[in-house]
């Protein structure tokens, strides 16, 4: 056993990989941290304590940088070195373009926790970052591209496996996004302008910020999906075909939605028209990605009642059939005129991030560490156990609270009394709210609970786990 695992070694790169994967959980719990600090500020506004680098306004995007491009992106690098290895039976392209991935990565999720508190920001979107560190953005992602690629090309199994797709998909449509999006004129080192104006500028941000949700964190953990769930079930994938279905549909159909998010606005209605319909026909490919994932369980559903890693696998299957019924009825002009601007889309936001991309990063996380370190399985079961259901507990609440807050804003919003005079002042509809948030900041307070819970299973798995290559009393013939 001890002669396979150096060959293993040998074979693999998994050093990137256990330091991507460490850095998930880190940032997990940075970027939720401060997640649940801005949440309770909007219920207790004295939190941010007069500081200028505590305002909400500087807070909210230094936490979905740091869930999305941090703890997100960091799952994305660790999984797809991993799945890539492993599918392709060969080494990473590169040591060195590892290395750099990794450290360059590290820098700008640093870089992004100075400047945002400062307030340097480009005020965009999801691309709130300056236009030096989107240069750096650019320079590690090529690196990451090449990396992917080269290993690809030096594979020993001659089939590309489906995951792959997804996850070069992924690479490919961010590295186009970022380039076109971040376009702009500097006028010092911490201040740009974009290239753009008025309504084009935000034609393009929004073709890059929903496809930074359509692709990054769909796309690329849809890959995650296509691989790990397979795994832990020790089941081939439902319907390879229908695999391969969902990754054509999905990258064809995802890149024209982002004017959904401009409805009722200055982009001309045939733009409107287009984003909603590319939008509802988004439905068919992203259910059926769902659904090829749960049925990969056929024959094997025993395991949702002894496995929690599978539990949170199928439940992250969940949501994203959820969140992906419930976007495209939000881009239906009639909805989106009572949900727009609203506490519903944070919802909608949420039950994706957490429920999808946070629940299946968690899953892949709890299956590939014992493999990482050599252990025999993680520490503890029972606080897998516990971290799914702090994390359901939280996900219900934070979810329910939001839908609740805005569809109670948008009926505030749009009453009128008899004379056809706003029947609410915004400052009642502002305190109306204010019990939902409360409850939201307990939601999120409970699934950064459930991140440490598993940051501390995951120390003890590597600290104190029983390696792999030393089971006990287990006969030679067996192990044959």
């Amino acid at each position: 056993m001890g002669t396979i695992t150096a060959t293993a070694t040998e074979q693999y790169d998994m050093q990137v990989v256990k330091q991507f994967t460490v850095m998930t959980i880190v940032w997990g719990i940075v970027g939720m941290a401060v997640g649940v600090l801005a949440a309770s500020q909007l219920a207790f506004p004295a939190l941010n304590l007069d500081l200028p680098w505590l305002t909400f306004g500087r807070i909210r995007p230094l936490h979905t940088n740091a869930v999305i491009f941090a703890f997100g992106g960091c799952a994305l690098f660790a999984t797809s070195y991993y799945c890539v290895q492993k599918t392709c039976q060969a080494r990473l392209f590169s040591d060195a373009l590892s290395k750099f991935t990794f450290w360059g990565w590290q820098l700008i999720i640093v870089l992004a926790a100075l400047t945002l508190p400062l307030g340097w920001t480009s005020g965009k979107e999801y691309a709130e970052l300056e236009w030096p560190i989107d240069i750096l953005i650019t320079l590690v992602w090529v690196a990451y591209l090449i990396n992917f690629v080269g290993t690809l090309a030096r594979r020993k199994e001659k089939h590309i496996y489906v995951a792959n797709w997804f996850y070069l998909g992924m690479i490919l449509a961010i590295a186009m996004l970022h380039v076109f999006n971040s376009l702009a004129i500097p006028v010092s080192l911490t201040k740009s302008y974009s290239a753009y104006a008025g309504v084009q500028d935000a034609m393009v941000q929004w073709w890059y910020g929903h496809n930074a949700v359509g692709f990054f964190l769909t796309a690329g953990f849809l890959g995650m999906m296509y691989y790990y769930v397979p795994k832990q079930a020790g089941k081939p994938v439902y319907s390879y075909r229908l695999s391969v279905v969902h990754f054509w549909s999905l990258v064809f159909l995802y890149i024209w939605a982002g004017p959904h998010h401009l409805l009722y606005t200055a982009l001309p209605d045939w733009a409107q028209t287009l984003g909603m319909t590319f939008s509802i026909i988004l439905l068919l490919p992203s259910w059926g990605g769902m659904i090829n994932g749960i049925m990969t369980l056929s024959g094997a559903w025993e395991k949702l009642r002894t496995d929690p890693i599978i539990r949170f696998l199928v439940a992250s299957l969940s949501f994203y059939g959820m969140s992906t019924f419930e976007g495209p009825l939000m881009s239906i002009k009639t909805v989106n005129a009572l949900s727009h601007y609203t506490d519903w889309t944070v919802g909608h936001v949420h039950s994706g991030a957490l429920g999808w991309v946070a629940l299946i990063s968690f899953g892949a996380i709890y299956h590939m560490l014992p493999k990482l370190w050599n252990r025999e399985a993680m520490y503890s079961t029972k606080l897998i156990n516990t971290h799914f259901w702090l994390a359901m507990i939280g996900i219900v609440l934070y979810i329910v609270a939001m839908w609740i807050s805005g569809i109670t804003q948008g009926l505030m919003w749009r009453a009128f009394d008899n004379y056809g005079n706003l029947t609410y002042s915004f400052a009642e509809t502002v305190s109306a709210m204010h019990p939902y948030y409360v409850i939201r900041a307990l939601g999120g307070l409970l699934f950064l609970a459930g991140i440490i819970i598993m940051a501390y299973n995951c120390w003890m798995t590597v600290k104190v786990g029983v390696k792999a290559d030393e089971r006990i009393a287990e006969p030679a013939t067996a192990r044959a």
